[in-house]
């Protein structure tokens, strides 16, 4: 039983030793080491609040940049749909402009072709009036060519004219 039970001296002499090691870790080590440890302690809870307030400021920039994105799209889209209008007024314009200018060149064709069809016709006209003068002065001059035949037409033109 004396391997199992130790000595008194034993005992004494461990807890003096003990008793020193305390002593010079309190004198010289507890100190450091507890101030150590308060320190890493307060750098980890900073660490930890920085994290936080970064994880907080990231949160708020992901919702500003949202916001951005969103007014962005909003904007894009007034911009677009503004464009689309301007476009289809422009068309409209054109097409209106097109249109009047087709139909002042087909009135313009119009009276052109008009003016050349009456021009046409006078000069129809003119040559049809002259035609028959020239074949009525041929037909006059043959059957005039006699004063029988004078006397006989002079007599039927002037009952013509009384009947009228």
């Amino acid at each position: 039983m004396e391997l199992v039970t130790p000595a008194f001296g034993l005992v004494f002499w461990m807890f003096l030793s003990f008793g020193i090691i305390v002593f010079i870790l309190k004198k010289f080590a507890w100190k450091p080491i507890l101030t150590t440890l308060k320190e890493r302690e307060e750098g980890i809870q900073h660490a930890l609040d920085a994290a936080k307030k970064a994880k907080e400021e990231m949160a708020a920039l992901k919702q500003s940049n949202e916001k951005i994105l969103q007014e962005a799209k909003v904007e894009r889209d007034a911009v677009l749909k503004e464009a689309r209008e301007l476009k289809e007024t422009i068309l409209l314009e054109a097409k209106n402009k097109a249109n009047v200018e087709a139909e002042r060149i087909m009135t313009a064709a119009r009276e052109s072709l008009n003016a050349e069809k009456l021009a046409a016709i006078a000069e129809i006209k003119t040559q049809v009036a002259t035609l028959s003068l020239e074949i009525a002065e041929k037909i006059l001059k043959e059957e005039l060519s006699s004063q029988d035949k004078q006397k006989t037409l002079i007599k039927t033109l002037l009952d013509d004219v009384q009947l009228n």
